[in-house]
């Protein structure tokens, strides 16, 4: 057991855990109970601290949605145990009272240490996840390894219709996106005490993986680009600024929530919804479509344009420059859509497919331009997803198809827009992942460049060096070459005897110009 104490405001003395070569603080509540009336409210600052706490075991998750992964006949069982145990998995004990933070740092870290800080935003679709799975104790050991530590530090944020309840009511009352509010005041937590546990306030990092790099690049985009001085820098797995509409897009499912949970005939739906017992309210989500769904990427309850935290959406925020001038790293990994194309086996003729686009994610499309989309997008085997590997693979007639579209109408080509936007405006890298090629059916899946990370592999030191000196490059790995638009470098990580490589990031250029020219104009 070890202490340290938070100097601001009040006096206050948390007992750690340690653990090795580093201190552990876990559980930490940075935001009062989002409950009762604070349920659906933005975060509130947690009171100041005094006394002493006992900081030893993670808090409960956020609420968690129901999900089902879908295992089709024929998926092999290594392939099922990564779904299952590396990308989506329901965190639990979950509860709405679950607004917390973790640190973990050098066990030699002491107040005005003043180290690099890298704060962590967990994954989940925004339907699920927590930050108990995460072991800050690999970054920060890998961290001290390079002879430049780190403090780590990940926090929980309200999840599913709990955190990104989406309508015209929503809006209204100015409510919207409360999972990014909660990670927001968490980064504010940051500022005013990771000074205490040997951090820097004015070297903050944040990271996160598919929702959390979405997030992190939402971060980027808010308060007209104006980071405030809570981070310095951004490294995103798996997320850019995603191509999302208004929040009103989520009327449907706010309608739904509210007609399951008897709250129809209320004069202030929103209101009825905070009095709603929690598992009356827990349960009609758990009725909403999840990431996994026949709807596969078209989210119900996800970040979207809500006039407060999203002045815009998020595209159009960037073309506006709206867009915080630091250095960012984003990056993918090569084969983003499989994983989300298991719940849509049905679908096996090109006239399905059509429908499927029009009526899920494009319903104002015209014909003309979904037709430009399957051309870009055939459904020839060797060109669909997992990328490269001929005709293998192929759980469906049209499952490497809408695998490769879905894959880069949500990750790979929102990514290219956003570096092409910035690249000439601030230090930018970009990275593929490859590794993993042979999994069955899935490939290269998303979530799989997590395990090179907390795994402690090479993208773990890359991390560190980033963080500590805004340049990813150092003694291990090959030199990662900056992206501009005239050289799109990628640090292309593979399996085998050459494990990192130099590539450029211009395939598949008709069909990424094509989904962002039509995301542009009908968001989804």
């Amino acid at each position: 057991m070890l202490a340290t104490s938070l100097q601001a405001a009040f006096v206050a003395i948390f007992f750690g855990q340690a653990s090795g070569k580093v201190n552990k603080f876990l559980g930490i509540p940075f935001a009062q109970p989002p409950t009762g009336d604070l349920r659906f409210r933005l975060p509130k600052p947690n009171y100041p601290y005094s006394g002493t706490q006992t900081v030893t075991a993670f808090g409960p998750s956020c609420p968690q949605q129901d999900i089902t992964i879908p295992i089709p006949a024929g998926l092999t069982q290594d392939a099922v145990d990564f779904l299952v145990n590396t990308v989506y998995g329901s965190i639990f004990p979950d509860s709405e009272d679950c607004l917390t933070i973790n640190v973990v740092a050098p066990a030699t870290a002491k107040p005005g240490d003043k180290l690099p800080v890298v704060t962590w935003i967990f994954g989940g679709g925004f339907q699920l996840g927590g930050t108990t799975i995460y072991d800050g104790v690999s970054i920060v050991q890998k961290s001290i390894d390079l002879g430049k530590p780190v403090v780590y530090v990940s926090m929980n944020y309200r999840l599913s219709a709990f955190g990104f309840l989406a309508s015209d009511e929503v809006k209204q009352a100015g409510v919207g996106n409360l999972g990014l509010q909660d990670q927001r005041e968490a980064l504010r937590w940051i500022q005013k005490y990771i000074g205490s546990f040997g951090g820097d306030p004015t070297k903050v990092t944040i990271w996160g993986e598919s929702a959390g790099a979405i997030s992190v690049a939402l971060h980027l985009l808010t308060n007209g680009g104006n980071p405030e001085g809570l981070f310095r820098a951004a490294f995103m797995e798996s997320g850019s600024p995603i191509p999302v509409g208004d929040i009103s897009h989520g009327q449907p499912y706010y309608d739904d929530l509210v007609q399951r949970t008897e709250c129809t005939g209320s004069s202030d739906t929103l209101e009825c919804l905070r009095q709603v017992p929690y598992s009356k309210l827990k349960a009609a989500m758990d009725k909403s479509p999840s990431i996994l769904s026949y709807q596969s990427l078209k989210l119900a309850w996800l970040p979207r344009a809500d006039g407060v935290f999203l002045k815009d959406t998020p595209q159009n925020l960037v073309q506006q420059g709206s867009v915080a001038n630091v250095p960012f790293i984003t990056g993918d990994c090569d084969d983003e859509g499989t994983f989300f194309s298991l719940s849509t086996l049905n679908i096996t003729t090109e006239q399905q497919v059509h429908d499927y686009l029009k009526q899920n994610y494009f319903p104002q499309g015209s014909d003309a331009e979904l037709t430009v989309i399957l051309n870009a997008y055939p459904s020839d085997l060797t060109q669909g997803s997992p990328f490269n590997t001929g005709i293998l693979n192929a759980l469906s007639p049209q499952f490497k198809r809408l695998a490769a579209l879905q894959g880069d109408a949500v990750f790979q080509a929102p990514r290219r827009f956003f570096l092409q936007k910035r690249s000439g405006k601030q230090n930018t890298w970009s990275f593929l992942s490859k590794r993993l090629k042979t999994l069955p059916f899935l490939g290269s899946v998303h979530g799989s460049d997590i395990l090179n990370v907390y795994g402690g592999g090479d993208m773990a030191d890359y991390l560190v060096r980033f963080a500590a000196n805004l340049d990813p490059n150092g003694n291990t790995g090959i030199n990662w070459p900056k992206y501009t638009t005239e050289s799109p470098n990628l640090l292309t990580f593979l399996d085998g005897s050459i494990p990192l490589t130099i590539t450029q990031d211009i395939y598949r250029s008709d069909g990424f110009d094509a989904l962002t020219q039509l995301c542009l104009e009908h968001p989804i």
